[in-house]
């Protein structure tokens, strides 16, 4: 009887011990609480989809991470994580030397263009000579608010900030503002609306990876190494096995990885 209830009790310990390392895996994911299509957006029901879903999904399954996403509004994206709301964030943050002065990056995930959209009726280019004298709108917070001010601001009639890249977007559709600018594939998703029908892309700006950063990567609080490790790992392991082409074909027709 003694035997059996020490074979008991060193069940429940261990299954205690079991429960809390399970628990421990588990973290929150991070993202802009706007939609920035085809990276997140939330679907009819409410179900947070699109390419950056698909990624942390796959990221997570191959870390062993049980991975919760959660909405933040991109502006508290930072201080979310510092503060320990949230525990990294996949939302197509750069990696940038100013942000890594706050918190850590994982490996990038992905790279690709800034580009210019304007009024299909107008014709200039994304260089400060083009929009000379334009209005032009910016998501806050963003290394797109950066670069516009630093290489348009001088030239341009106003560098407009907006809260989320869709308002940026609505405006620029009807006429309130002359440009915008963000990444190019989030720019693209918006000229393939109808919204987007007024517009077309100008061109990409001329590259300053000391504003734009060296890729997308996850963001994560300084000195967490041990996750740190699991994601640039998981990171590698989905891009060998042929996991990060496969979700990645049914939002792109190129290697959104880049160069």
């Amino acid at each position: 009887m003694q035997n059996v209830i020490k074979a008991i009790a060193a069940a429940v310990v261990l299954g205690t011990v079991a429960f809390g390392a399970a628990q421990a895996q588990e973290v929150k994911v991070g993202f802009a609480a706007e939609p920035y299509p085809p990276f997140t957006s939330p679907d009819a029901s409410g179900k947070w989809v699109g390419w950056e879903i698909d990624f942390m999904e796959a990221m997570c399954a191959e870390a062993k991470l049980q991975c919760v996403p959660t909405p933040i509004a991109w502006d508290g994206i930072i201080p979310a994580l510092t503060s320990k709301k949230i525990d990294m964030i996949v939302g197509s943050m750069s990696i940038t030397e100013e942000r890594l002065k706050t918190i850590d990056f994982s490996d990038k995930y992905y790279n690709t263009p800034t580009g210019i959209v304007g009024p299909k009726s107008e014709k200039f280019d994304a260089t400060p000579e083009g929009l000379k004298g334009k209005i032009i709108g910016v998501q806050v917070s963003t290394v797109h608010q950066e670069y516009a001010t630093k290489h348009f601001g001088p030239v341009a009639a106003e560098i407009k900030e907006y809260q989320t890249q869709d308002e940026a977007n609505q405006d620029l559709a009807a006429g309130r503002i002359d440009a915008v600018q963000a990444d190019a594939i989030a720019l693209d998703a918006f000229l393939k609306s109808d919204a987007g029908a007024c517009c077309d892309l100008k061109g990409n700006v001329e590259d300053d990876s000391a504003v734009l950063g060296a890729g997308i990567g996850v963001g994560l609080r300084k000195g967490e190494t041990e996750l740190k490790d699991k994601v640039n790992a998981a990171i590698k392991a989905i891009r060998a096995n042929g996991t990060y082409d496969t979700f990645s074909k049914k939002y792109f027709d190129f290697d959104i990885y880049g160069g």
